[in-house]
């Protein structure tokens, strides 16, 4: 399933076939950009949203922002269904139709395709990343901060504000099979000693998982006060279902990682079985009044409402690298002009990283990214902030203020990347 979509300003064009769509005559070519997601197979809840998000977005940047200094924005979007024998074949037909970079939904389909675009110098970004995607830094960047960096932000809040006890808690981990769950990891090997965290079982599952009520009945064996599961919402919502008939839930805490704080865990779980249940983010919500919001709502509820209603984050974060795109663009071609970039090749890519990339420098994306967007040289985290947040009467609620999460060299760890 694919197509590929160009939105010019006022004039949403027909799509086209997977070549590549007809441009109206807008007196400027477009700027165009590879985009994918997993909107079909084991990660859908989440990438059926994201796909919604980014093009929802490109109407907006191509209506209402007149396009990248009135050049369309041209969205070419596949759908990888989670299927990581299919990314690398889309990346390169990216780079064969000429496209300045491109982005993946997940840390995983960038984890795909990243030594094809760190070879051939073609930048991308991953909307959710692990750090073994960046570290150390080459060709892939990250909107938003990792997901060490959210364990290493609970695991923080944890001792501070919920345990209560007496030498160190014991923590289980049950971490998806792949650089969401790996990644969390990567962020327990580098601090939980230094934070005063015992792990007493660290278990792996599948994005297909239908029972984890084996591997609990071996976590819940090691009598462990908190459990963090860092995954994608439908097995998150299996294993607190399953820890619940274990009698382990809501006797212990549990936190998520922000791949699965979603309104799709709600929805899966339902409302009373994830009732409590705290997680990091990186991101503002649906219910924060600022202009990006504003816009992701208006722009949600006539074409998309159904993400709307349920407040699903998913829709927001590719809205969000969406016009964190739009803003890399927009500088590199102040810097070098449309007929470097136009030609979609090496230079274009070389001019796209160095001079729009590499020159974000803390534009906030109309409050959607209140500590800002900016590169800083050796740290490929386009923002690093996370807050805090509690499922309350079916509701996500930030229960913190933004704590920013410090750069770690992964790469100094001879276990790095080899677990």
């Amino acid at each position: 399933m694919c197509f590929a979509i160009a939105l010019v300003v006022g004039i949403a064009l027909p799509v086209a076939g997977c070549g590549g769509p007809e441009q109206a005559e807008t007196g400027k070519g477009s700027l165009k950009v590879g985009m994918m997601t997993p909107s079909t197979g084991p990660a859908a809840e989440k990438g059926a949203a994201g796909g919604a998000g980014i093009m929802d977005a490109a109407r907006y940047i191509n209506e209402e922002l007149g396009g990248v200094d009135g050049h369309p924005l041209e969205v070419v979007w596949r759908d990888s269904a989670y299927d990581m024998s299919k990314v690398v074949t889309i990346v390169k037909e990216f780079k064969d139709m000429g496209c300045l970079l491109f982005t993946t939904h997940s840390s995983a389909e960038m984890a795909a395709a990243q030594e094809i675009a760190n070879r051939d110098g073609f930048p991308g970004m991953a909307t959710y990343v692990s750090p073994v995607n960046y570290r150390p830094p080459q060709h892939i960047y990250a909107p938003l901060p990792d997901y060490a960096d959210g364990w290493i932000t609970f695991a923080e809040y944890y001792m501070k504000s919920i345990w209560k006890g007496t030498g160190k808690p014991k923590m289980a981990l049950h971490l998806l099979a792949n650089p969401t769950g790996r990644g969390a990891k990567d962020g327990v090997m580098a601090k939980a000693n230094e934070l005063g965290i015992e792990i007493v079982a660290t278990e792996e599952h599948k994005a297909t998982t239908v029972s984890e009520v084996e591997s609990l009945t071996r976590i819940k064996a090691k009598n462990p006060d908190v459990l963090f599961i860092a995954s994608t919402p439908a097995p998150t919502a299996v294993i607190i279902k399953n820890a619940k008939e274990l009698g382990m839930w809501p006797n212990i805490t549990i936190g998520v990682g922000h791949a699965a704080l979603t309104s799709s865990l709600i929805e899966l779980g339902g409302k009373d079985l994830v009732e409590g249940v705290y997680g990091d983010y990186p991101m503002v919500t649906w219910d924060d009044d600022v202009l990006g919001i504003a816009k992701a709502k208006e722009y949600a509820q006539k074409y998309n409402a159904k993400y709307y209603d349920t407040k699903n984050v998913d829709y927001l974060s590719t809205w969000t690298s969406t016009l964190i795109v739009r803003e890399m663009l927009l500088k590199a071609l102040k810097a070098v002009g449309y007929e470097v970039l136009a030609k979609g090749d090496a230079a274009a890519w070389k001019a796209v990283e160095e001079q729009g990339i590499q020159k974000l420098n803390g534009t906030t994306i109309n409050g959607l990214i209140p500590s800002g967007v900016s590169y800083v040289a050796g740290d490929n985290r386009l923002s690093r902030s996370f807050k805090i947040f509690k499922i309350t009467n079916g509701d996500i609620k930030a229960i913190t203020g933004w704590t920013e999460s410090p750069m770690v060299k992964y790469e100094d760890y001879d276990w790095f990347a080899k677990k």
